[in-house]
C-alpha cells in the first residue's frame, strides 16, 4: 500500500535499536559496543551488515541522523538517535519477539534428524566432537560474561542474551553428553541397514 512504512525484520536492527536506547551513537560505537558485550554471538555482525541496516532504519523513519562528528584526521562519523516512531516501533518489536514463540530451524536440529545415517560409531565421534566445542564456547562464553560484569560499568540487564546463550549450550552439552551414553549402553537403539542391493 502507497504510504506503508517498510516493516524492518532484520535482527540486527533490534540490536541499533536497542544501543540507541541507552544513547546516541554512530554505527562504528555500535559495532564496538555490541563486540564489547559479545553480542556479535547473538547477532550476524559485519560492517556491511551493520551499515546497511542502520540505512533501512532510517529509510523506515525509525532513527534519525542527529549529528555528525570528526575526531583528529578520522573520518566524519554520523550518530543516530531513536525518532518518537522508532521507539514505539522498538517496544512494539521487543514486545512481540519476547511473547510468541517462532519457529526456528537450527542447522544442527535438520542435521539430528538424520544421526542414523552415521551409524553408531560415527554418531558417537560426531556428537562427542560437538560436546568438545560446545565445552570450549562455555569456557569462553562464561569468562566473557563474568569479565563484562566484573567491569562493574554494564548492568546484568543488558548482558541478559550472553547469560541465556550460556545456558543455551549447558543445555545443549546435557542433551549430547546423554545420547553418546545412550549409543555407547546400547540404549539407543539403532536400525539394522540392509547392504545395498539387498532384497532382490
Amino acid at each position: 500500500m502507497p504510504g506503508t512504512r517498510p516493516k524492518v525484520a532484520n535482527l540486527l536492527g533490534l540490536a541499533v535499536l536497542g544501543l540507541l536506547q541507552e544513547r546516541p551513537m554512530h554505527p562504528h560505537a555500535m559495532a564496538a559496543t555490541l563486540r564489547e558485550r559479545g553480542l556479535d554471538r547473538s547477532f550476524k555482525l559485519t560492517t556491511g551488515s551493520l551499515y546497511d541496516t542502520v540505512r533501512a532504519l532510517e529509510r523506515a523513519g525509525w532513527i534519525a541522523a542527529r549529528e555528525t562528528t570528526r575526531s583528529g584526521g578520522r573520518p566524519q562519523r554520523t550518530v543516530y538517535a531513536h525518532t518518537p516512531l522508532g521507539h514505539r516501533e522498538f517496544i512494539r518489536w521487543l514486545d512481540e519477539l519476547l511473547r510468541t514463540p517462532a519457529e526456528e530451524f537450527p542447522r544442527f536440529l535438520s542435521a539430528v534428524t538424520y544421526l542414523g545415517a552415521l551409524g553408531p560409531e560415527g554418531a558417537a565421534a560426531a556428537l562427542g566432537e560437538r560436546a568438545e566445542r560446545l565445552r570450549a564456547l562455555i569456557g569462553d562464553a562464561g569468562q566473557g560474561h563474568a569479565s563484562v560484569l566484573a567491569g562493574g560499568t554494564v548492568p546484568r540487564l543488558f548482558v541478559l542474551e550472553a547469560e541465556y546463550a550460556l545456558h543455551m549450550y549447558e543445555a545443549e552439552l546435557a542433551w549430547v553428553e546423554r545420547v553418546i551414553g545412550e549409543i555407547a549402553d546400547g540404549t539407543l537403539a539403532w536400525p539394522r541397514v540392509e547392504p545395498d542391493g539387498a532384497g532382490g
